[in-house]
């Protein structure tokens, strides 16, 4: 089987069994998400962290992050409200970034836990328990994987100028277009099927995730090279860790969160533009 084809096996596989979750919604959904921050947490500080025992491996705090992060999976999981979760994820970054100022380190663990709580969070309060809610992830994976798939594909036949090259030398600027273009289309797609009437507005945020989802997806790669690795893991075959598959998801779902809180609740973001 060629690389290719195990992605795409793998990512259908992977797509049906986050579309039952997401139907479900709830506990399920809540614990999906806590275990993406929480992979996403480990993958980034395996990444960051030398490849050597001891002390000096964990970024010399010992098992501190890893306990912090999974204390805030347990969170996620509960349903704690959206300003108790962001001011976990504020104190534990200031609290990680000043014992990494303390001892002359990067300050790699801090960002990789703001990286991880954000994203977890983010997908939870999304999805919520409501009907907006599950709108609200479906468009946001219509977004994303139109995105991702075209871009692929449409840079693949087109060809042309390089999207970053100095970062991720595969993609380009007929792809980064062409993914946009894809985006927008399956988001209004998929405002059409849910009854949705603001189309325009629709049209407008999913053209802004899909810039982010692949802005999202150049911030992973060049994290990847600054650290000498070419996957975050090895977890998912043809794709590699986590990170690989939901680098843009994660960084398009803070968006929406963020447009959703701003229209709305923070609690429940989906209703200011998935209500119908």
């Amino acid at each position: 089987m060629s690389n290719l084809q195990m992605r795409i096996v793998s990512a259908v596989i992977l797509a049906a069994v986050v579309l039952v979750i997401t139907w479900l919604g709830g506990l399920p959904f809540r614990l999906l998400a806590a275990l993406i921050a929480a992979a996403i947490f480990y993958e980034w500080s395996r990444m960051a962290r030398p490849a050597t025992g001891g002390e000096l491996a964990r970024g010399g705090f010992g098992f501190l992050p890893d306990a912090l992060i999974l204390i805030f999976a347990v969170a996620i999981i509960i349903g704690l409200p959206a300003l108790v979760l962001l001011g976990m994820a504020v104190a534990v970054v200031i609290l990680l970034a000043a014992l990494s100022a303390s001892r002359g380190h990067d300050q790699w663990s801090a960002a990789g836990f703001g990286y991880a709580s954000l994203s977890g969070m983010s997908l939870a309060m999304l999805r919520g328990d409501d009907a907006a809610g599950l709108i609200a992830i479906l468009f946001l994976f219509a977004v994303v994987w139109a995105t991702d798939i075209f871009a692929y594909f449409v840079g693949r036949a087109v060809g042309g100028p390089k999207l970053a090259p100095a970062i991720s030398p595969g993609k380009t600027q007929s792809g980064a277009l062409g993914g946009m273009v894809a985006g927008v289309i399956a988001g209004v797609v998929l405002g059409v099927v849910a009854g949705l009437s603001d189309l325009w507005l629709l049209a407008l945020v999913a053209a802004l995730l899909s810039a982010v989802s692949q802005a999202g997806d150049l911030f992973e790669s060049w994290v990847k090279r600054r650290h000498g690795v070419k996957d975050s893991g090895w977890i998912i075959p043809g794709h590699g860790g986590v990170m690989d598959r939901v680098d843009g998801l994660v960084a398009a779902a803070f968006t929406l969160y963020l447009i959703g809180w701003a229209l709305g609740d923070g609690d429940r973001p989906a209703l200011g533009l998935f209500a119908g």
